[in-house]
């Protein structure tokens, strides 16, 4: 699932007149899966309680004082059912220990052959009254595909790989902080939004002019030890054939500075003023400094779309890969399910394993090419793809969003700057809501299908409204 450990608090859920056996095979299956799967548990041990499950209340406060000793570690909660159950005591323990943190509720399947009191589990039921007891109590909580399904059964590793997908994304978007370096283009309306209603659902921006950027550039000597390290990441970063060595020096120094005001004010993620202003005072291109950001798991977004850069963060987390803006931008021929995605060029290099920089021939067009040094220049090939988009309604105070799944093709594309082809089925509905719901022109794509983490995360966990777009309508 992922490198860096997941830590789940761990409810084994029980009632007293089953076969105790259940309960210890329970913790036997639930172990091989943590350790497959880097999965640290926060559970009651069986010296703690019987058998190490949570049935009495007494069983419910003492599972609950556990959690909240690790509050800052239990990134979410697996709720197993071996048997039937007691609803109350796993509804005790959420409620007491208030985490605030995604759930997972699995059921043991019964086997047909084993339904006598040896080996009965009625799982199957005691799931419906554990999550009866949950809806009562107003907490949220997550399900698995199949009703009742083994800890070991292929189906439940899927579930608990898109659940853990969805505590990353639950947990990092609440407290994300956002730089938003200068202002946005005068002729993009479309990238506006509500900064008080970020605020209001945890998320911080932080803002700083342009100007004090660039002078701060101004100011670094070029012999300064910070610019040269920056000049070798940039060098061994992506092939820069014809790009004047000036220019590579400046973005250096513009790097430095960008990196040392996101350290001073903690960021997460940044949205740029990439042009015309960087173009005119400074003579280059920030892309290649974008890319190696978003490279790095510290997306940034261009033209100050500060929502595109969220949506950046949250699709990154979903998806535990980097994550690029890009445009809706281009038809592909007569194919309806097809369209070309571009940007000028600022993505990841994980997308680009063609990549170089370069310079951006259409902002050239009008503030010269020897300006715009530091755009990239690559294809995206062939592979999965994540589409979505984070937007702020602002006159009616809410957040909402799309996602959807299709597929990156390798179609012939004979155009410049960092592009891809995209299959997406039913695209021109897609379209037709992006249009009609006043979606920006702009959105992000990770190279994975975490359509349904994004979906889970955002609409069951974080109150966001989420269109997922299918293949096919559902009724």
């Amino acid at each position: 699932m992922q490198k860096t450990a997941t830590t789940l608090g761990v409810i084994i859920g029980n009632r007293d007149f089953f076969p105790d056996q259940l309960i210890t095979e329970a913790r036997a299956d639930l172990n091989t899966l943590f350790e497959k799967y880097n999965i640290q548990p926060i559970w009651v041990s069986p010296e703690e309680t019987k058998l190490g499950g949570v049935e009495t209340h007494a069983e419910a406060r003492l599972c609950a004082e556990l959690f909240r000793r690790h509050r800052d570690d239990i990134q979410g909660v697996l709720v197993c059912l071996p048997n039937f159950g007691d609803e109350k005591g796993v509804a005790d323990v959420l409620k007491m220990a208030k985490l605030d943190v995604p759930v997972l509720v699995q059921a043991y399947p019964d086997d047909l052959g084993q339904l006598g009191v040896e080996r009965r589990r009625d799982a199957f039921c005691g799931k419906i009254s554990v999550c009866n007891n949950l809806v009562q109590a107003g907490i949220n909580f997550s399900l698995t595909k199949k009703h009742v399904t083994h800890p070991s059964a292929e189906d439940f590793k899927q579930d608990l790989a898109r659940f853990v997908g969805a505590c990353r994304v639950v947990n990092g978007m609440r407290g994300v902080r956002l730089g938003a370096v200068g202002a946005r283009p005068g002729a993009f309306n479309t990238v506006r939004y509500s900064e008080k209603i970020l605020e209001r659902h945890g998320i911080s921006v932080t803002t700083v002019d342009l100007s004090e950027i660039i002078a701060q550039v101004d100011q670094i000597k070029d012999a300064e030890d910070s610019v040269h390290s920056k000049l070798d990441a940039i060098k061994s970063y992506a092939p820069a054939p014809g790009v004047p060595g000036e220019k590579l020096l400046q973005m250096a120094k513009l790097g430095v500075v960008l990196e040392r005001w996101m350290q001073d004010n903690a960021i997460d993620a940044t949205a740029i003023q990439c042009w015309t202003s960087v173009q005119q005072n400074l003579g280059c291109n920030v892309c290649t400094l974008m890319s190696m950001m978003s490279e790095n798991f510290l997306p940034s977004a261009c033209e100050v779309d500060v929502l595109g850069v969220l949506t950046m963060y949250a699709m990154q987390l979903a998806a535990n890969s980097p994550a690029a803006i890009v445009d809706w931008n281009n038809n592909y021929g007569e194919d309806e399910d097809k369209c070309t995605l571009f940007h000028c060029g600022n993505w990841a290099k994980s997308f680009l394993p063609d990549i170089t920089i370069a310079n951006a021939p259409i902002l050239g067009s009008t503030l010269g090419v020897e300006n715009t040094y530091g755009a990239l220049e690559g294809r995206t090939p062939a592979g999965p793809l994540t589409y979505g988009r984070l937007s702020t309604a602002d006159c009616e105070g809410r957040i909402r969003a799309y996602v959807g799944e299709g597929e990156l093709t390798n179609d012939e594309l004979d155009t410049f700057g960092t592009r891809a082809v995209a299959h997406v089925p039913r695209l021109q509905q897609l379209l037709q809501y992006v249009c009609r719901e006043g979606f920006e022109h702009h959105v992000v794509m990770t190279g994975s299908h975490s359509g349904s983490i994004l979906k889970e995360a955002f609409e069951n966990y974080l109150g966001w409204e989420t269109y997922e777009h299918r293949s096919k309508v559902h009724c």
